[in-house]
């Protein structure tokens, strides 16, 4: 009887991403910088990714999404990190430590808005029991979150510790499930099903040849643009008023190999929502949007001790980074749309139904307006 209630996920699976449709397989390309191998955050060395989906009868539809810099011991190799705050209606746990400090020393975690805490509790554990952390007292744990809850029976908490452990335990490099999973099953955007999208951009080589990839948790609202086309407007999203509720929340995840240091990670993460504009985005007042941006470079990991004092690690000058602010724009905007591209009709809390994105409809669309590539 249990089985046939209740259904927990935990995506380890890249088979079942065959099936998937992203804006690219139908020829929308976004932007002018190439994406990487698998057009997703893991195509940045050392980055993996996990998700831990929860659906249960009629109401839950929640889970966790975890990203990982790398896979060593995160407390004992922190790497620069910064958070940028697009709107903050929101509940981001361990904000003000990595603004002070600029770094980041657990995994990123990402779930619904009343579950950070059992997100942060598990972060916790989940750093105290690693090896060589017996002398630990004390961890800055990172959750993001977006509301769930008119899709989610929200108010039920249904997250636990373990679920949480379980999408960090399924994380792994290749290609990222993406849609209704993990963190983003239960979101809606700009009125449609939204969910978890991913892309990436890499640079020209005589600009340095580094990888930028991004991962949103899409639950926000505004006038949905694919591609410069009023997508939104035409669909009748969108008139002299809202046909939904334009409030919600974008929890945005970059990661790159370049080196930067704190102060520059922060300035891109500040062009992500530039990619969030270019969606038909608008960071209304009741939307926690949020940017978390780390390098990944193995020669600018921090270590937790050193006998040596001084600090040192190559960082790219301000006039290098321009081409990366162009790649985490576009591959920002892509996710947001691989996550619309990806999700599924969903029905949930009291018989709440959202509609995917009505695809052949706005496929349509980008052909009469020549933006779709034979």
């Amino acid at each position: 009887m249990v089985k046939k209630q209740f259904l927990c996920i935990a995506l380890l699976f890249p088979i079942l991403l065959l099936s998937q449709s992203r804006l690219r397989d139908h020829g929308v390309e976004i932007g002018v910088l190439k994406p990487g191998t698998l057009n997703a955050i893991t195509d940045v060395p050392g980055t993996q990714v996990g998700h831990f989906t929860l659906v249960k009868g009629d109401s839950i539809r929640t889970g966790v999404t975890a990203i990982l810099p790398h896979n060593g011991n995160l407390f004992q190799e922190k790497v620069p990190a910064a958070i940028y705050i697009g709107n903050g209606f929101g509940k981001l746990a361990g904000y003000t430590q990595v603004k002070e400090l600029g770094n980041i020393e657990t995994p990123i975690v990402l779930t619904n808005t009343l579950s950070v805490p059992t997100g942060v509790n598990a972060l916790i554990g989940y750093t105290l029991n690693h090896p060589k952390n017996e002398n630990v007292r004390s961890v800055n744990a990172v959750v993001g979150e977006t509301n769930d809850g008119y899709l989610n029976d929200i108010r039920g908490r249904h997250i636990k510790e373990e679920h949480v452990l379980s999408a960090i335990s399924a994380a792994s490099t290749g290609p990222v499930q993406e849609g209704n999973v993990g963190a983003g099953t239960g979101t809606v955007c700009f009125g449609f099903k939204g969910g978890i999208g991913t892309s990436s951009r890499v640079i020209p080589e005589k600009a340095g040849g580094y990888t930028v990839g991004v991962l949103v948790q899409s639950n926000f609202g505004g006038v949905l643009k694919i591609s410069g086309v009023d997508v939104g407007k035409k669909l009748g999203h969108y008139s002299d008023s809202f046909k939904y509720s334009p409030d919600g929340s974008c929890m945005i995840v970059v990661m790159t190999d370049a080196p930067l240091d704190s102060r520059n990670l922060e300035r891109l993460a500040k062009r992500a929502m530039l990619g969030l504009s270019r969606t038909g985005g608008i960071a209304s007042n009741g939307s926690g949007d949020y940017v978390i941006t780390v390098s990944t470079a193995e020669e600018c990991r921090i270590p937790y001790t050193s006998d040596n004092p001084i600090q040192t690690m190559p960082t790219l000058r301000n006039s290098a980074v321009t081409p990366l602010f162009l790649a985490v724009i576009e591959a920002t905007e892509e996710a947001i749309l691989n996550s619309l591209f990806a999700a599924k009709t969903t029905t949930g809390r009291n018989g709440h139904t959202i509609n995917a994105l009505p695809k052949e409809e706005v496929l349509q669309m980008l052909k009469e307006a020549g933006k779709i590539s034979d």
